[in-house]
C-alpha cells in the first residue's frame, strides 16, 4: 500500500513538472526578448508600490487607538469605533450631501463637456484655426488652483468684478446654494479642453471612408456626428466614465478648501475638508484614517458597480 502511494506522488510529481516546465521556459522567453521594456516600467512599479502599496500598510490605524510613542501598531485594538463616531456624528449627514451633490455635478457635467467640444472641434476645417482652437482651450488646465480660486474672488467681487457688480453687495462665494455650482462650472472651464484630447484622438483614428459612405447616402453634418462621430466615441467614453466613478467622493480638497468661507462653510464642507479640520489640526489620526479609509471603500464599490452595468450593457469594461 505504501510503495503504491508513493509511485502516485512520483507520477504527480513527474506531471506536475512536465506541466510546469513549459511555462518556465515561456516566462524566461518573454523576459529575455522585452527585458527593456520591464526596465523602463521598473520605476514606475517601484514608484507604485512605495508610495501605494507600502502605505496600505497604516490601514490599521483606523481600527487602532492611535499612541505615537508605540507606532502604527502599538496602539490598542478598537475595532470599528471611529466608524461609528463618524457615522453617529450630526454632520455626517450634510457633509455626505454636500460631497456628492459637488462630485455628481462635477462628474456628470465634467463628463459632457469635453466630449462636446471634441465633436465641435472635429467639426473645424481649417487646420489653422482648428489648431489655434486647441491651444486656447488647453491653456487653462495649466493654471494652477490657487489661482484660478483667486480669478474666482476677482471676477465675483461684489461692485468691482466683472460679474460680481450685476448680482449686487453680496459675494456668490458667500452664497451656499451656489457655492456647487461655482464649483463644478469652474472645473469645467479650467479642464474641458484638456480632457478632451483623448476624444480627438478618438475621432481621428475614424476611417474617413465611413464620413464618404455617409455623405454619398445623404447624410448632413448632424447626421454624420451621430451616426459616425457618437458611436466612435461610445467605447473611450464608457472606459473613462468607468474610471470616474472611481473617485465619485473625492472631491478635491485644496479648491473646496480655498473657496470656502464663513458664509459658505454649511454647504462647502465635504469629506476632505472634514479630515483635515478634524483629524489633521484636532490630532485625530485614527478618526481620520478611518473616514478616508470609508471613502476608499465607497469609492471602490462605486467602480466595482460601474463596471459590471457598463460590461452587461455594452461589453465595455476595464476588468
Amino acid at each position: 500500500m505504501t510503495s503504491r502511494i508513493t509511485e502516485e506522488a512520483v507520477v504527480a510529481a513527474s506531471v506536475h513538472a512536465l506541466r510546469t516546465e513549459p511555462k518556465r521556459r515561456r516566462l524566461a522567453e518573454h523576459f529575455r526578448r522585452y527585458w527593456q521594456l520591464w526596465a523602463m516600467t521598473l520605476p514606475a512599479i517601484g514608484f507604485i508600490i512605495v508610495f501605494a502599496y507600502i502605505p496600505m500598510y497604516g490601514i490599521q490605524l483606523a481600527f487602532r487607538e492611535f499612541d505615537v510613542t508605540k507606532g502604527l501598531t502599538g496602539g490598542d485594538w478598537v475595532g470599528f469605533k471611529y466608524f461609528e463616531q463618524f457615522f453617529n456624528n450630526p454632520q455626517f449627514g450634510q457633509i455626505m450631501l454636500n460631497t456628492v451633490n459637488i462630485s455628481l455635478w462635477t462628474l456628470v457635467m465634467g463628463f459632457i463637456a469635453p466630449i462636446i467640444l471634441a465633436i465641435l472641434i472635429n467639426q473645424i476645417a481649417s487646420p489653422r484655426i482648428k489648431g489655434f482652437t486647441q491651444t486656447i482651450t488647453y491653456m487653462p488646465h495649466f493654471i494652477s488652483t490657487v489661482v484660478m480660486v483667486a480669478i474666482l474672488q476677482i471676477f465675483l467681487a461684489p461692485g468691482s468684478g466683472i460679474m460680481g457688480r450685476f448680482f449686487g453687495d453680496t459675494s456668490l462665494l458667500g452664497d451656499p446654494g451656489a457655492f456647487a455650482h461655482l464649483y463644478w462650472i469652474s472645473e469645467v472651464w479650467q479642464h474641458t479642453g484638456w480632457n478632451c484630447i483623448i476624444y480627438l484622438a478618438a475621432l481621428s483614428s475614424v476611417d474617413t471612408a465611413l464620413y464618404e459612405a455617409a455623405k454619398i447616402d445623404g447624410a448632413g453634418r448632424l447626421q454624420l456626428i451621430r451616426h459616425v462621430d457618437i458611436p466612435a466615441l461610445l467605447p473611450t467614453a464608457g472606459i473613462l466614465l468607468i474610471l470616474n466613478m472611481g473617485s465619485v467622493l473625492g472631491v478635491g480638497f485644496e479648491k473646496v478648501f480655498l473657496m470656502q468661507n464663513t458664509l459658505n462653510i454649511m454647504s462647502s464642507e465635504v469629506i476632505s475638508t472634514y479630515v483635515y479640520r478634524v483629524g489633521i489640526l484636532g490630532n485625530q489620526f485614527s478618526y481620520s484614517t478611518a473616514i478616508g479609509l470609508f471613502n476608499a471603500l465607497v469609492n471602490f464599490a462605486f467602480l466595482i458597480l460601474a463596471n459590471y452595468i457598463a460590461k452587461r450593457a455594452s461589453n465595455t469594461s476595464i476588468f
